[in-house]
């Protein structure tokens, strides 16, 4: 299924329904009860978490340039502290692996599905001078929510992240996460959203890999998490991650940050003490897709590598330093914005 989605966004494919007639009454049931669960509490607007990090190892080397893209999730939705965001989370553990400063721009924005990647993406090549060395993608959970076509899901995607490769930026996609993990959603919702879930993370996958880009499933990364502490992993309004959730999710994705830049002490090499292989990448895709954290990459078409590399603890969480301002640009917010929740 994750390959023929991609297929469609590759070649102008119609949506390709997932869901089938007979469930749609019990589905539209659970997901008014879950809409009243959930979001019961009031998420904060994301915090800026623009600006320098690691100012501590400033040096003739011009600083690192991260960008993060995507929905609430790359903008860190339910937290108050810029610190406590995956963007200032990102970019603290880059500087302190590249032991050099980390200029951090985030245009994620709260509601936005793929879709919105076109206007993101706009906005962080708008000046040629100040191209990101490498982007963080996380999007995929409104697309969802909002019934948006897989199809056209992963071709907003995959010319995102075409755009971002081509104008030199290394990019990392953080795939769809599992909404079966949400703590309101009961069955049978929770089995489709998780299907759901896991063949959209599998196609924005391979959509990714084969223009250039690194994906690290997230997946149910924090369902493990969410079930032991609920309280402590959700936000308050049951549904955004809290500053544990979020600190969880950039433990799996700097590995990957540090290795396409080189940095990690790690190689591609596999490791099979560690299940690494090299598999046709619709079956990596399919398979990390299942198994949370896990990284793809592209290796000799259509080949990809399956990697889990070592998470290192992140360094204490900091506020951004103010770096030189660029050029403002005026806002651009998604349409409905108001009426998403991630």
């Amino acid at each position: 299924m994750a390959r023929r989605i991609a297929a469609g966004a590759a070649y102008g494919g119609g949506s390709i329904g997932l869901i089938g007639a007979a469930t749609v009454g019990v589905v539209l049931a659970e997901v008014q009860l879950a809409k009243r669960q959930v979001g019961g509490g009031t998420a904060p607007v994301p915090p800026s978490a623009d600006g320098r990090y690691g100012v501590a190892f400033a040096g003739p080397a011009d600083p690192l340039r991260l960008a993060l893209l995507g929905d609430s999730t790359a903008a860190g939705q339910g937290v108050r502290r810029a610190g406590q965001t995956p963007g200032a989370l990102l970019a603290s553990g880059l500087a302190a692996v590249a032991e050099r400063p980390v200029d951090l721009r985030n245009v994620a924005l709260p509601g936005a599905r793929s879709d919105d990647l076109e206007r993101q993406v706009s906005l962080l090549l708008a000046d040629p001078a100040r191209t990101p060395d490498v982007c963080v993608i996380m999007i995929g959970a409104n697309d969802v929510t909002h019934r948006m076509p897989a199809t056209q899901s992963v071709r907003c995607l995959t010319t995102a992240v075409r755009r971002l490769r081509t104008a030199g930026a290394e990019v990392v996609v953080g795939t769809c996460p599992d909404l079966g993990t949400i703590e309101p959603v009961y069955q049978p919702l929770r089995w489709l959203a998780r299907r759901v879930s896991r063949q959209l993370a599998a196609a924005q996958t391979i959509g990714s890999v084969e223009q250039g880009g690194r994906t690290v499933s997230l997946g149910d990364l924090l369902g493990p998490e969410f079930e032991a502490n609920p309280r402590e992993l959700f936000g308050p309004d049951n549904y955004h991650p809290s500053a544990e959730g979020y600190a969880t999710a950039a433990m799996a994705v700097l590995p990957t940050l540090c290795a396409v830049l080189g940095l990690w002490p790690e190689t591609d090499h596999l490791d099979g003490s560690r299940r690494e292989d090299m598999l046709p990448v619709a079956k990596a895709a399919s398979q990390a897709a299942r198994e949370a954290g896990t990284e793809v990459t592209g290796a000799r078409a259509p080949w990809a590598l399956l990697k889990h590399r070592r998470r290192r603890r992140l360094p204490a969480a900091t506020e951004p330093a103010p770096h030189p301002p660029h050029p403002p640009h005026p806002p651009h917010p998604h349409p409905d914005t108001a009426h998403r929740r991630t």
